[in-house]
Order: C-alpha cells, then sequence, then structure tokens
C-alpha cells in the first residue's frame, strides 16, 4: 500500500479539493476507461465550444473517478491542463505532464496518469467520432488497446457472474 507521506502536496491537495469534479449535462462526448489491476475508473466529460476568436476549443472539462488519491489527483489536474485547449493541443498531452503537474507520483502509482490520459483521448476519440470527423491514427490506435482492454475486464466479469450463479 502506498504511503500517504509518499505523495506530494499537489498530489494530496488535488485528491482534497479535487478540481471540475462532477458530471457534466450535455457533454459533447464522454471518455470512459478503467485499470483491471487496481480497479480505478474514471469518466471524463468534454465541453467542446468557440472562444472569443471562434476557435474550437474544450470549453469545459469534468470527471468523476473511482479510486485511489492518485487516479483522483490525475483526474484534476488533467482538467486543468486541458481546460481551454483546442482537440490538436489537447492530444499532446501526455503523462509526464500530469506528473509533472503534481510535482511527481509514487512509482507505482504512475499507471494513475496514463489512465488519465486514456480518458481524455477516449472522450476526444468520441467526439471526433459523433462529429463524423477523421481520426489521427496515433489516436486510433490508443482507442483500439482500451476497447481491448475494456472488453476484457467485461469477459471476465461476466465469467466471475456465471462461476457465482453456479454456486448458489
Amino acid at each position: 500500500m502506498t504511503n500517504v507521506k509518499s505523495y506530494s502536496e499537489k498530489v494530496l491537495e488535488h485528491f482534497k479539493n479535487p478540481h471540475n469534479y462532477g458530471k457534466m449535462k450535455n457533454p459533447s462526448a464522454i471518455g470512459e476507461v478503467g485499470n483491471i489491476v487496481c480497479g480505478d475508473v474514471m469518466y471524463l466529460y468534454i465541453k467542446v465550444g468557440k472562444n472569443s476568436k471562434q476557435k474550437e476549443i474544450i470549453k469545459d472539462i469534468k470527471f468523476e473517478t473511482y479510486g485511489c488519491a492518485a487516479a483522483i489527483a490525475t483526474s484534476s489536474v488533467i482538467t486543468d491542463l486541458v481546460k481551454g485547449k483546442s482537440i490538436d493541443e489537447a492530444l499532446k498531452i501526455n503523462k509526464d505532464n500530469v506528473i509533472k503537474s503534481l510535482e511527481g507520483l509514487p512509482p507505482i502509482k504512475i499507471h494513475c496518469s496514463l489512465l488519465a490520459v486514456d480518458a481524455l483521448k477516449e472522450a476526444i476519440y468520441n467526439f471526433l467520432v459523433k462529429e463524423k470527423r477523421s481520426i489521427p491514427e496515433e489516436l486510433l490506435s490508443v482507442h483500439e488497446k482500451n476497447k481491448k482492454e475494456r472488453e476484457f475486464v467485461e469477459d471476465k466479469h461476466s465469467n466471475w457472474v456465471e462461476a457465482e450463479k453456479e454456486k448458489v
């Protein structure tokens, strides 16, 4: 188990007072990801609109995360990093940006930063599909990886449910 003292002050700040937490009404898209190893689940909601210069940006972003302190903190910080950015700018955000913004993460919690980035990419992927826009190859690759992981988890869950039913 990770010791709370091994978290930076920034991680603890985002965990205790998460930014942009909550479900969004009428989002442009939702990104949903989970990690089979730790059981964390993230939902990232984005609202795409135009800024004062009529440039398309992520005008609003919210999250709901079920997981540990690092999962909540990475979800919170990615919303800060993305709000007001264009889709292209948002796609450039990576785990290193998340970790740096949190002033570090314990090595065993690095996967949380990947999960937050994957949730963002899933939301953007879903937005582009919904808007019938072209999808960058790298984004398609991340989506396919996430899809395979989700199918694996769902299959394992179904098998577990069936095994439990047989016990009764």
